[in-house]
């Protein structure tokens, strides 16, 4: 119940702050033509698996297509992963330019999540000058594998994940943009007593513009001291963002499985030294559903 309320505060907030934006503007003595807002300080809205400080425009429906090949040091008997997959296939739309929704289902854990989305404020320059982007991001995930003991009293919450995040980003000119992302993962189930319920992260992530249409980008996520249990990893990935018209593709190599925040936060076991680095792909295709 807790964290269902703080998903009712968060889209309180929300909604709140969208209502009284045109005020604030009007008692600062600015409208919004006077300001200069940042755009494009990441392709999409992920960096590669952490969610950027990017929204899609109200009315935008993006559709997205996320691969992760099995390991690379699978050898040449697994075609260096090819041979595995997990996938997951997600849609987001912007009930507005600031407020997001999605959903997505992943076969890894067969894993539903969905998310909201909401950007506090922008960076910009001229009359309200912004130094940094500033976005909420609140989701659940339920789990749909079977329990493990069948014949225990198994709880459907259980079965829940939590995860809240503050992004934080700032585009320092138009080839580099920086990101950070304190993140809370709540499991309210795991499979041993040496795992922490509650994990905190920081993620780090970084986009270096390339040319005109693609991008390298860099993210980390770091486990504060004490969050992981023996076995888990920090999450890093690299990658190439390539937009082609309407697509973005995002191409990558990472040690973390799992394509959702309570996945790649707190449970990556991949050894970058082992090579257990998964090469990976996210595709996303945006449709416009209703003009501004």
């Amino acid at each position: 119940m807790r964290h269902l309320h703080l998903t009712i505060l968060f889209i309180y907030f929300a909604f709140s702050i969208s209502a009284q934006d045109e005020d604030l503007l009007s008692l600062l003595g600015a409208s919004p033509d006077e300001t200069d807002y940042t755009i494009a300080s990441f392709k999409t809205t992920r960096i590669i698996n952490l969610h950027s400080i990017e929204n899609v425009a109200g009315g935008v429906l993006d559709v997205k297509i996320s691969h992760r090949f099995g390991l690379i040091n699978g050898g040449i008997s697994e075609l260096f992963g090819i041979d595995q997959a997990t996938i997951r296939i997600g849609v987001d739309y912007g009930l507005s330019d600031r407020f997001m929704i999605g959903f997505g289902r992943s076969s890894f854990e067969k894993t539903y999540d969905g998310f909201l989305k909401f950007k506090i404020f922008r960076q910009s320059t001229g009359k309200n000058e912004i130094p940094i982007t500033a976005s909420l991001l609140a989701s659940t995930t339920i789990k749909t594998t079977p329990f493990q003991n069948p014949d225990r009293e198994n709880l459907f919450s259980s079965r829940l994940y939590y995860t809240y995040q503050i992004l934080l980003g700032r585009k320092f000119s138009e080839n580099l943009s920086f990101q950070l992302s304190p993140t809370l993962v709540h499991r309210n189930l795991v499979k041993t007593r040496s795992e922490n319920n509650n994990v905190l992260a920081l993620g780090l992530g970084t986009r270096i513009k390339l040319n005109k249409r693609t991008s390298f980008n860099v993210e980390y996520v770091y486990a504060l001291p004490d969050q992981l249990a023996p076995g888990f990893r920090n999450s890093l990935s690299l990658g190439f963002d390539i937009e082609t018209g309407g697509h973005v593709f995002q191409l990558h190599f990472s040690n973390s499985t799992s394509m959702i925040e309570k996945g790649f936060v707190a449970e990556t076991t991949g050894n970058w030294g082992d090579g257990d680095i998964h090469f990976g792909f996210n595709i996303s295709r945006v449709f416009t559903l209703k003009d501004n």
